[in-house]
């Protein structure tokens, strides 16, 4: 069983923001967003940093894939 943050990548995208402009504006590192991108485990600080930055909800940015 992996997660999948395609949601995360979709909402960037639709907003127009960058993987840069995440880094800055939640405070992750470049690292971060590597894991995320190959559905590795990250922190649950760092999904609290996004879904801040977001204003959103952890089933806006992730999913199980079974």
């Amino acid at each position: 069983m992996a997660v999948s943050y395609q949601k995360l990548f979709n909402l960037m995208r639709d907003k127009k923001m960058k993987r840069k402009d995440l880094i800055e504006r939640a405070g992750i590192s470049y690292a971060t967003i590597a894991k995320l991108e190959k559905g590795d485990n990250v922190q649950m600080e760092v999904l609290e940093k996004i879904c801040r930055e977001f204003k959103c909800q952890l089933s806006d940015i992730a999913e199980i894939d079974f």
